[in-house]
């Protein structure tokens, strides 16, 4: 039986209906997802739908423009579009992402595009008078030797991993812009900070992919080739957390709807000043090692597994603490075995396709 609710100089409504009341966004929203063909922004551009997000009927909308149609990277364009399109939540998924090789070798690249990227976003939905924003940042911003598992605090509170301080560095300065654009401005942008993502969309190129990709590419290849060896980077001693993209789109939306940084029961730091980004993982971490042993089995692989000590490990564990979002209701759904298994399935479909 539905709960009924007395309002004060009101009629009784259905507390579902007052929960949808409080939203902080609505079918009558016009989305913009930055990146949206990314993995991250394609998961949320799902997620959205799913939920029922820019309905067209109620003058809702989801925007997604290409790399071709806007180039983020051109302050102007950025600016232009949002003057002619107006949107009214932003969500920032673009940014140029890769692996430990690709940040090593590009560190410029890492830094000016991505600085450039959110930069040139967050300041014209501040200045379009955009109502709500969230950017997406990574785990990567905390220090390499951070004490674990590792909360919102250790922001700037130690030396960098260098393998991709670059990129970290750049997320850092979209964060505190964020952040100083609440404060002096009231400007309503939250920010998460994602543990390590994986799942459909993901990119599987042999230099730039991520830890997760790149071993699901090496075991299916050399399962395809009957490969007797397979070679992986470093020791595979680091511990790592792993999210399934889904999880995360669920968490966006969970947060746009849910989390006003400024409601008295809001999450706050260990001095009781409210946080505005939150981290976004399992809670659990995993070895390589261990990891690579679950994508081998998930792939039938039966040859020998060789680790190359010459190759860098990164930092050596990155495990998050989600305490905080565990108390505003969200919980990831999506086991480790049960993503890797279809992220093989949708790799292996993407390679049918060629």
């Amino acid at each position: 039986m539905k709960k009924k609710i007395q309002l004060k100089n009101s009629k009784i409504i259905d507390k579902e209906y007052l929960l949808l009341m409080n939203k902080k966004i609505s079918s009558k929203d016009k989305f913009f997802i930055a990146g949206s063909t990314g993995m991250v922004g394609s998961a949320i551009f799902r997620a959205l739908k799913k939920n029922g997000y820019g309905d067209l009927s109620l003058g809702g909308n989801i925007l997604a423009p290409n790399r071709k149609e806007l180039d983020l990277l051109e302050s102007k364009k950025v600016e232009e579009w949002f003057k002619q399109n107006n949107p009214s939540v932003v969500i920032i998924a673009a940014a140029k992402v890769g692996g430990i090789l690709a940040n090593q070798q590009k560190p410029a690249d890492f830094i000016l595009e991505n600085l450039k990227i959110q930069t040139n976003l967050i300041e014209a939905a501040w200045r379009s008078n955009v109502k709500r924003l969230l950017f997406l940042g990574s785990s990567c911003i905390y220090p390499k030797f951070a004490k674990q598992p590792i909360q919102e605090e250790s922001l700037l509170s130690g030396f960098l991993e260098k393998t991709n301080d670059s990129y970290a560095i750049a997320k850092i300065s979209g964060i505190k812009l964020c952040q100083s654009l609440r404060a002096q401005y009231n400007f309503d942008a939250i920010s998460l900070m994602p543990t390590n993502l994986y799942g459909p969309g993901d990119n599987y190129h042999k230099d730039d992919s991520h830890v997760m990709a790149a071993l699901i590419k090496k075991f299916c290849d050399a399962k395809k080739n009957n490969l007797e060896e397979v070679i992986c980077w470093g020791s595979g001693s680091p511990k790592r957390e792993f999210l399934h993209v889904d999880d995360l789109a669920t968490a966006a939306i969970f947060c746009l709807e849910k989390w006003d940084p400024d409601s008295q029961n809001a999450p706050v730091d260990k001095n009781g000043i409210p946080l505005d980004f939150l981290n976004i993982g399992t809670g659990e971490d995993i070895s390589i090692k261990e990891l690579s042993n679950i994508i081998a089995e998930s792939t039938n692989y039966k040859g020998k597994i060789t680790w190359d000590l010459s190759k860098p490990d990164g930092t050596p564990k990155k495990q998050l603490d989600i305490k905080r979002i565990k108390a505003l209701g969200w919980r990831p759904q999506i086991s480790l075995r049960q993503g890797i298994k279809e992220t093989i399935s949708n790799y292996l479909e993407l390679q049918n396709k060629k």
